[in-house]
């Protein structure tokens, strides 16, 4: 939970680097809390089939989406790419995949130009 609140707490930092702990926490809980507002929703009478979403899931969708984004950067940023990257996802299937591997790999050893190593990793020296 600690991981998810501190998300939340630099919701517009889109600076700096975030481990690989960070994101996933943060999408694990993240998805858990929407589960759990679409439960909700079905129960309360609040879902639209409409629109595909409840009133609750909406809300609570528009709050995070800033930290959201903010997080993947940092993410990004943590291993040596730029923010920038995040719209592959709009190509369909093969940017999802592609964003699936960058979080997964590790943490880029020392400083780059995006921060010190959250880690606290020293560089390897050859």
């Amino acid at each position: 939970m600690q991981w998810y609140l501190k998300v939340l707490k630099n919701y517009v930092g889109f600076s700096g680097r975030a481990q690989r702990t960070e994101i996933w926490m943060f999408i694990l809980i993240n998805f858990l809390i929407t589960l759990l507002l679409a439960f909700l929703d079905g129960m309360l009478g609040l879902y639209n089939a409409e629109v595909g979403v409840g009133v609750l899931q909406g809300v609570y969708s528009l709050a995070v989406f800033l930290p959201s984004l903010a997080v993947a950067v940092r993410r990004l940023h943590d291993i040596g790419r730029t923010g920038w990257w995040l719209l592959i996802a709009f190509i369909p299937l093969v940017g999802l995949i592609v964003l699936l591997v960058f979080y997964c790999l590790d943490s880029q050893p020392g400083d780059n130009e995006y921060g010190p190593n959250p880690k606290g990793v020293a560089p390897a020296v050859a």
